[in-house]
């Protein structure tokens, strides 16, 4: 069901009303599940919930609050239907650089990257837009996923979304002392995944350093100049790269790869774009038939003034979400 197939008007509630929530509902989704398509799908089951059940809602609530409670409720029965989402250094050990590419896993094996252009419209306060892209970070959401469902659900909504526990409480149908000892219970396990900051207040932004840090990445990476690239990893720098269930780590073991069984990537163009709250690229290979083909998004964290994470999805049907181009024309290049 989308806006366009809803009645014009239900019990008092209005289509629009139910809409311009969508996009914060996606971002709590998103949270909740590890998948952009997941939390689509929750949101829309939350539409069509809330459509449904429309004669019901009373007032008591705010419109907001009841529809994040539907929305919790759509998200813990797709919990309850599958497994936990994870990285690739969540399954394992690293590998060498020389060894053979394991078999891929399914795509619902993995924790995806978010569009930030799914999120956020750019038209509110810069500062309040860093400070919500702060609270998107790859990490935080992959170290979410350890959480038990509910336990997940109380700190996105009282560290993130700012809810009382009085107000998630009721909710859950719970206790505040009950969504105060899960909270606790959730602080303690994200340490334990080295999530130990959950202060969103500040925002997490690109500086001027690493904005040219990032400049020199691109072109390191174009003209496939690996000792230069290597340069700009921190030593311990980790590189994975989903649908496989491999990573590497290490400035050295990375440069490796990309001499032997990444070399293929030479020849390479990127094209800026946003994910999970940081500087993202879609990755393009050299096409048979001429141009570029996509072939992967890169989530590049940096801390300070080196590149500590190279993170590959190689999921091309995506790239329409991150807005890049599904093909790239040699004359741009």
């Amino acid at each position: 069901m989308t806006q366009t197939e809803l009645p014009i008007s239900a019990f008092g509630i209005q289509p629009e009303d139910l809409e311009r929530h969508r996009r914060e509902l996606t971002g709590y989704c998103y949270r909740m599940l590890g998948s952009v398509f997941e939390a689509e799908d929750a949101v829309q089951d939350t539409m069509v919930r809330a459509w449904r059940a429309a004669d019901r809602f009373e007032g008591r609530s705010s419109l907001r609050s009841w529809l994040y409670r539907i929305a919790t409720n759509a998200c813990l029965d797709m919990l309850r239907a599958r497994g936990r989402r994870a990285r690739p250094m969540d399954m394992g050990p690293s590998i060498k650089a020389d060894s053979a590419l394991p078999d891929m896993l399914p795509e619902n094996a993995w924790v995806e990257p978010f569009p930030d252009r799914r999120l956020f419209d750019d038209t509110g306060d810069p500062a309040e837009l860093a400070v919500r892209r702060s609270t998107i970070r790859f990490a935080f959401v992959a170290a979410l996923q350890y959480l038990p469902p509910r336990q997940r659900a109380v700190l996105i909504l009282c560290e993130v979304l700012r809810w009382e526990a009085t107000e998630v409480a009721a909710l859950l149908d719970s206790t505040v002392a009950s969504v105060n000892s899960a909270l606790q219970r959730a602080r303690a396990t994200l340490a334990t995944r080295h999530i130990d900051d959950l202060d969103f207040s500040e925002p997490v932004s690109t500086s001027a350093h690493q904005a040219r840090l990032l400049a020199e990445y691109v072109d390191a990476f174009e003209q496939y100049d690996i000792p230069r690239l290597v340069s700009l990893l921190r030593d311990d720098a980790i590189m994975s790269m989903p649908p496989f269930p491999m990573w590497l780590q290490g400035a050295h073991e990375i440069g490796a790869w990309f001499l032997g069984t990444g070399s293929e990537c030479k020849g390479s163009r990127l094209v800026a774009t946003q994910a999970n709250g940081v500087v993202a690229f879609g990755s393009y290979r050299v096409d048979p038939a001429g141009g570029y083909k996509p072939w992967c998004i890169q989530l590049i964290d940096i801390d300070g003034d080196r590149i500590v994470g190279h993170h590959n999805f190689l999921d091309t049907k995506v790239f329409e979400d991150f807005g890049v181009p599904a093909h790239l024309d040699p004359e741009l290049f």
